[in-house]
Order: C-alpha cells, then sequence, then structure tokens
C-alpha cells in the first residue's frame, strides 16, 4: 500500500482529532481528550500557530499523525517536542510510523534544534522497541511531571 507524508491542513484537523482520540483509547484514558477540531484549527494554523502536524494518507485517508511544537531548554536552546506520533491500528508494521519520525527528525534538522524529545508510556514496550531501533534513548530514570486542570486550580487557590 502506498502512503505519502505531507504538512496537515486544516481540512485534516477532524481525522487528526479522531486519531488523538484512538491514541487515549489505547492508552486506557478514553476520556481524557478535551480539544475539540475548533481548537486545533485555531492553534495549529495562521500566524501564531503553536504546533506543526504531519500527516500519513492513503487514497486521501489519513493514516498516521505526528504533531510537534518547538519549546526551550536551559541546557540545549531550542528542541523540539515530538507531543504524539499515532499511525492507525490497521496500518502499523508498514513503515508509516518510520516515515512520520523521519519527517520529524528532519523538520527538527531544518529547524536546527539541539533536541528532539518526546514521552512514550511505558507499557508500551512495541513503541520503546521501535525508538530504541531508531537510536533514540529512552531516559527510564526520569519522571514525567504535570499539574492537569484541577492540579492548576487547586495550586493557584493555594499561593492567593
Amino acid at each position: 500500500m502506498k502512503y505519502s507524508i505531507r504538512k496537515a491542513t486544516l481540512d485534516d484537523m477532524r481525522e487528526v482529532l479522531e486519531l488523538i482520540s484512538q491514541l487515549a483509547v489505547f492508552e486506557k484514558e478514553p476520556n481524557a481528550v478535551e480539544i475539540t477540531e475548533e481548537d486545533l484549527k485555531n492553534k495549529g494554523f495562521g500566524r501564531n500557530a503553536e504546533f506543526n502536524c504531519f500527516v500519513a494518507e492513503v487514497d486521501l485517508k489519513v493514516i498516521g499523525i505526528a504533531l510537534v511544537y518547538t519549546r526551550f531548554s536551559t541546557w540545549k536552546g531550542t528542541v523540539l517536542h515530538l507531543e504524539d506520533l499515532i499511525v492507525t491500528k490497521k496500518m502499523r508494521g508498514l513503515g508509516v510510523g518510520s516515515a512520520l519520525l523521519d519527517k520529524v527528525v528532519s523538520h527538527g534538522a531544518q529547524l536546527g534544534v539541539k533536541r528532539i524529545c518526546w514521552e512514550v508510556i511505558d507499557w508500551n514496550t512495541l513503541a520503546i522497541d521501535f525508538y530504541e531501533r531508531k537510536g533514540a534513548q529512552v531516559m527510564r530514570d526520569w519522571n514525567v511531571v504535570q499539574l492537569d486542570d484541577k492540579g492548576i486550580k487547586n495550586y493557584i487557590s493555594k499561593i492567593n
């Protein structure tokens, strides 16, 4: 099956959101996705776009995405963060994930970033093996730290 990789357009955001929702189900968080198609359109396009998205498609159907944005590291400078790399279950194992990751790394190189980083859930051994085969270092001695919406509000209530 022949697929292509390209930069996402506004018209792709419905399918991008569908893939994001599929990932949430896979990661056992089916109700965690709060973002809307409109949010993706508003935040990913225009002068102040907050992310870039690349899509893989077959016969005009989006079958995979890689969503990235830049951030700043006090140690390295500008880095690229890969928020999600998602391929539909049916299309896994056919090179689509590799092609999307190739696009992300090429994009990072074009931007001149000093590092490309992302997270992978610890029980997703297929993804961990995939990333390690690609030369990525999975840093098992670091923990992800987050404050969700409720945590932010709770935090703020204690400092005001």
